[in-house]
């Protein structure tokens, strides 16, 4: 916030163009001046007491970057269907033919997804319910794609997705 304090009135538009709480002209009436500072007051406050609005956690993101390669790739959450740890590295399956490969556990990719709609069923699989065609004893189908239900996981997974097995 600002008040504009200047000579010269041909600067005005500009001014309030600018956002400018005030335009004062010199010589500066001492009225005109306690006007100008009331108002910025009255503005200040009302930012000051507006209720603040919570931020977007990392658990309501849509979207992450992943490192492959020599590029940042931007995936949405909503597009991930499986992730597959291979050791140090992840295989990211989504839409597209070719999985995405980044240097990552799958134990800090796990957290940076949170805990929306992505749950770990084995020690080398984490997969998206939302893409879940079935689950068959201990496996889960995606896109024809059998994945293991270790029997650490199973009772999350049971939790997560509401069903018996």
């Amino acid at each position: 916030m600002f008040i504009f304090t200047t000579a010269y009135t041909h600067y005005a538009i500009e001014g309030f163009n600018l956002n400018a709480i005030d335009y004062l002209v010199k010589p500066i009436p001492f009225h005109r001046f306690l006007k100008a500072a009331t108002r910025a007051h009255d503005q200040f406050k009302l930012k000051v007491e507006k209720p603040i609005e919570p931020k977007v956690s990392n658990t309501q993101q849509q979207y992450i970057f992943v490192k492959s390669e020599y590029e940042n790739i931007k995936i949405d959450l909503d597009d991930i269907k499986y992730i597959e740890s291979l050791k140090d590295y992840l295989k990211i399956y989504t839409h597209l033919k070719k999985p995405i490969l980044t240097l990552s556990s799958i134990k800090s990719f796990e957290e940076k997804l949170g805990n929306q709609n992505f749950v770990r069923v084995h020690k080398s699989f984490i997969v998206s319910i939302k893409h879940i065609y079935s689950v068959q004893r201990n496996r889960i189908i995606i896109d024809e794609k059998w994945i293991p239900i270790g029997l650490t996981y199973k009772d999350d997974f049971i939790k997560k997705i509401g069903k018996v097995i």
